[in-house]
């Protein structure tokens, strides 16, 4: 199908974006990568009299060390998260989940933000962020604000972002030295997750000193999964450990049923893939 008409607007600068979306008020889009917007248009599933392309904004792109945290642009394409040295160092469950988005050609042209925006539950970046801790740097007509991962993510396809917002980079902290995995069941390649599970942990002389887990597509937002991480922390990295708390990865979860999975299947994949993630992050042996 053939997308209904639209007034294109490509800003240079976020201040315009800001402007642009403003004036157009609830009847503008954002394009970045465009991979989850463009089928929408075409299948006319939205049909907005403004399309806002953030393609030509420098400020946007790019990751930079800012100390204690990584901040990574909005509009920073899933393949230079996953292959910038950085990421890989400090915040490498970030380059975990991203391997798992799609494919190359999909990589290549969607952006960190617009997932993060788009606020798909199936989507395979918003819990790792939740995991690491991040916050998001938003601008609007009154300015810029911060929001964290609980703020941000409201519901399913919602975040905090009102329609005069943008969003302009994500702040992540440093997990130097951490172990990492991102565990995804999906029905086949390249598609969304059914359930999946970021982890990431900081192991010292055998034993879990600090650990972070979050799940996808177990509730309209990305959970935490605190009674596993509590489960771990201070708890030798044997496998028995990491099965024992595993068991606690659906408490607190409000999984849906739908033509992919129901609620119990979800539940049991969220538990064996947390001891696949944990088990595999920690290297103590087989999942």
């Amino acid at each position: 199908m053939i997308p209904a008409p639209f007034d294109y607007i490509a800003p240079t600068t976020v201040d315009e974006a800001v402007a642009a979306l403003h004036e157009a008020g609830e009847d503008a889009k954002v394009v970045a990568g465009g991979q989850s917007l463009m089928p929408v248009l075409r299948l006319r599933m939205a049909a907005p009299s403004v399309l806002v392309d953030l393609g030509r904004i420098p400020e946007l792109r790019g990751i930079r060390d800012d100390g204690d945290a990584l901040v990574i642009g909005a509009t920073t394409t899933h393949h230079d998260v996953l292959h910038d040295p950085l990421v890989a160092e400090h915040a490498r469950l970030l380059a975990e989940a991203t391997a798992t988005v799609a494919d190359p050609q999909i990589r290549h042209r969607g952006t960190f933000g617009g997932s993060l925006v788009h606020a798909d539950p199936a989507g395979d970046l918003a819990a790792p962020a939740v995991a690491l801790g991040a916050s998001f740097t938003v601008a609007g007509p009154s300015g810029r604000r911060t929001l964290g991962t609980d703020e941000f993510f409201q519901d399913y396809f919602t975040t905090a972002l009102e329609p005069d917002e943008l969003l302009v980079e994500v702040r992540v902290p440093k997990h130097t030295g951490w172990a990492a995995r991102y565990e995804k069941f999906h029905r086949a390649a390249q598609q969304w997750s059914i359930v999946g599970v970021a982890a990431t942990l900081e192991v010292t002389g055998g034993t879990v000193a600090q650990a972070r887990v979050a799940l996808t597509n177990m509730a309209a937002v990305p959970v935490r999964a605190r009674s596993v991480e509590e489960s771990l922390v201070g708890r030798p990295a044997t496998a028995e450990t990491i099965r024992e708390a595993a068991e606690h990865a659906a408490e607190g979860t409000s999984p849906m049923t739908d033509g992919n999975a129901d609620a119990e299947y979800r539940s049991h994949l969220a538990r064996v893939l947390t001891r696949r993630a944990v088990t595999t992050a920690a290297g103590v042996g087989s999942a």
